[in-house]
């Protein structure tokens, strides 16, 4: 795995798309609506609120920038010195300087304006210190835009960095450019690195993976070295020299020696000098290449005798030839590099000093011999006596199906004991008729697709002849011709009166006691009951269903109108109770007299109203305002209202006095604290959300779009 991933640093917004989302936020997060009834310490802690979380947000982004981006003196070196290479280290560590910087700044800009909020004495003095601190915070942001542009520059490149890991089993392949060393990495891993006929083909480095001992191993294929000063090499060649500086690894030089790459082999042999003090500590094969076009036999002496001198004077180093087009020497060269890298990293770990508290822990047995006794393989008499036995025995033919090459009178035989394949005198066919298997029929017939095999000796029946007949029209894995039963009607209409008496029987268990002594009148009329009680259960299970309002008892009842005549209606009653066959004069009697009761209250209420109404009419309105005589007469009509509505679902209102109240301001207090008592939090909207629906600013959004901006808040 790589020790640092670089490819899950988040995207950095550029310095006025960091202001949008900080504000936008805020005002999304925060409440936005200040009521005229808030006291001034609600006020404070309202911008207040606006100031700090404003500044969590902003350091929030910047702190999530600098720990994504990774710190150069914690990182692997080749890491380090590959950005040092890429991006300049000073540089880079500039920009994450000013990002700090800047929280710093907002930080404490945040706490400077809200010591200063807490002492503001009114609503417009809080709103200035909250707008100047909102301010102040985005003149910080907005300054970082240099920052901020390079910083992501910087993340998009390294998005695009290869993941390696700088402590795994490594192969790297160095040399002047176009060499072979993107063929052979190709070749040998499952990578695909273009490759092209021209120089610095490869301009970063690439990685790829192959297997070898069961183990992963990472291949890494770096740009063209040219041979020049450290200071006048490039970015691209940089790369390369940082690999081959801190990656442990197996290193593999490519040379050229039909010399098409455009270099002479002294120019490769002085390169090989100029990086050699690269490869210490680090096995190394010189890979002669190209061998197809100029074998290294017939290469000349003085050039072989010049690679060869190369390869004494290094330490560790060997010689070995390939080709990448005919592929000779490829899988050579990687199992040797793979196999001297796994040798010194063994010997590396037997030298250190984690060896010596394993040896401690670690037990080897050498087994020793019990006696003297020399014990042979056992093999039992009845497998020798199997194998030493006639092998001209006939085989069975039993569940194999007829060949070109049976004779017409073979026929399987049809016993059980057949299959055991033991009676040979009950098998018939030629001598040379022996078990084949399945494939060789299959060939022998036709092959695949025409031939198949037959199954029906796999067949339990009750006659084993059975096996082979054609087999007859099934249903429900039955033959139908078997289970033909010529008495099938009669049984039929059997089970059809049988049926129908115990359907009667059960009618007559319902209603009731079998043996009923009532005629067919009186069995009608309890069926009748039955029926309608039956009725009155759905009918009050579906008036209970319907969402109707409660009416009082007072009209509950009566008249609606001339359709619906109600259920105290005279006819109704004598038509639901007659029904039931209760004698309803009686009730009939005790309903009019107590009509008759609640008339002549009714009268004498209304011969009141009258008076009053009298009275009221004879009130001297006199030297009353206009409003204060529309009032008198409004009172009057409600209370007609009020007395003559029959449905009213709630109480007579009472004076203060009888309620233990002094005067009708009392009694207004004492009914909105009562209101404030019941009132019960239900997790509505509050003070934090936003009611103002938003409104498109219409000199904004209309018209052409001509000089200045439009991002105005």
């Amino acid at each position: 795995m790589p020790v640092y991933n670089l490819k899950k640093i988040g995207a950095i917004p550029s310095a006025t798309e960091l202001v949008d989302i900080v504000l936008t936020r805020t005002q999304r997060r925060t409440p936005t609506v200040v009521h005229p009834g808030y006291k001034i310490n609600r006020i404070r802690s309202f911008y207040m609120r606006k100031i700090k979380f404003t500044q969590q947000t902003i350091s929030e982004r910047l702190t999530k920038m600098l720990t994504d981006f990774p710190r150069l003196s914690d990182i692997h070196p080749f890491y380090a010195d590959l950005c040092n290479t890429l991006y300049d280290r000073d540089h880079y560590k500039l920009a994450l300087g000013q990002i700090n910087t800047a929280r710093s700044l907002v930080d404490s800009i945040a706490r400077d304006m809200i010591r200063m909020v807490k002492y503001g004495d009114s609503l417009y003095r809080c709103k200035c210190l909250k707008r100047a601190a909102l301010g102040r915070m985005c003149t910080v942001l907005k300054r970082q835009k240099a920052s901020l542009a390079y910083l992501e520059e910087v993340r998009k490149h390294m998005s695009r960095l290869p993941s390696l890991d700088p402590n795994t089993r490594t192969l790297l392949m160095c040399g002047l450019p176009n060499v072979g060393k993107s063929s052979f990495m190709n070749k040998i891993t499952r990578a695909n690195v273009d490759v092209q006929p021209y120089a610095f083909t490869t301009k970063s480095l690439f990685v790829g993976h192959c297997d070898y001992r069961y183990l992963r191993w990472q291949v890494i294929d770096t740009p063209g070295i040219l041979d020049h000063s450290l200071e006048e090499r490039n970015t691209i060649e940089m790369q390369a020299i940082t690999a081959l500086a801190h990656l442990t690894c197996s290193v593999l030089y490519f040379m050229d020696i039909s010399e098409q790459c455009g270099y002479t082999i002294e120019q490769q042999c002085s390169l090989f000098k100029s990086i050699k003090p690269l490869f210490s500590n680090k096995e190394l094969i010189v890979v002669i290449n190209k061998i197809d076009i100029q074998p290294w036999d017939t290469l000349e002496a003085d050039k072989k005798s010049m690679v060869e001198d190369l390869v004494k004077d290094a330490a560790n180093c060997s010689l070995m030839t390939m080709s990448n087009i005919s592929e000779e020497g490829v899988s050579e060269v990687k199992a040797s590099a793979c196999d001297k890298l796994l040798a010194s990293r063994v010997e590396s770990r037997i030298g250190g000093k984690k060896i010596e508290s394993v040896m401690n822990r670690l037990q080897v047995f050498h087994p020793t011999a019990r006696d003297t006794i020399e014990r042979d393989v056992c093999i039992p008499d009845t497998v020798k006596a199997e194998k030493d036995g006639d092998d001209t025995k006939k085989k069975s033919r039993i569940g194999y199906a007829p060949t070109k090459d049976d004779g017409d009178d073979e026929t399987p035989d049809a016993s059980d004991d057949d299959e055991r394949m033991e009676q040979d005198d009950d098998v018939e066919g030629d001598d040379d008729d022996e078990k084949k298997t399945a494939r060789e029929l299959m060939w022998e017939n036709g092959g695949p697709g025409v031939w198949a095999p037959d199954y029906r000796k796999d067949y339990d029946l009750k006659d084993p002849e059975w096996r082979f007949d054609a087999i007859p029209q099934i249903l429900d894995g039955k033959n139908i011709q078997d289970y033909i039963d010529p008495d099938i009607e009669a049984k039929l209409l059997n089970l059809e009166r049988e049926e129908e008496q115990l359907t009667q029987e059960a009618e007559a268990a319902a209603m009731g006691d079998e043996e009923s002594d009532l005629d067919e009148e009186e069995e009608a009329a309890v069926e009748a009951i039955r029926e309608r009680k039956t009725q009155f259960r759905m009918m009050s299970r579906v008036n209970r269903n319907e969402n109707n309002p409660i009416m009082p008892r007072s009209v509950r009842g009566r008249v609606k109108d001339k359709h619906d005549r109600g259920a105290l209606d005279e006819e109704e009653i004598r038509k639901k109770m007659g029904g039931y066959g209760v004698d309803v004069e009686a009730m009939l009697e005790r309903g009019r007299k107590r009509g008759r009761s609640v008339d002549a209250r009714r009268n004498r209420r209304r011969e009141g109203q009258e008076n009053v109404e009298m009275a009221e009419d004879d009130t001297n309105t006199d030297g009353m305002s206009k409003g204060k005589v529309k009032k008198l007469k409004r009172e009057r009509s409600e209370s007609k209202k009020r007395e003559s509505s029959l449905a009213r679902s709630h109480s007579r209102p009472r004076e203060p006095s009888q309620i233990g109240l002094k005067d009708e301001a009392a009694a207004r207090i004492a009914k909105k604290l009562d209101k404030a008592g019941r009132t019960v939090w239900e997790g509505l909207s509050g003070e934090g959300d936003q009611r103002k629906s938003v409104h498109l600013v219409k000199w904004m959004n209309t018209g052409k779009k001509r000089m200045g901006t439009t991002n105005k808040r």
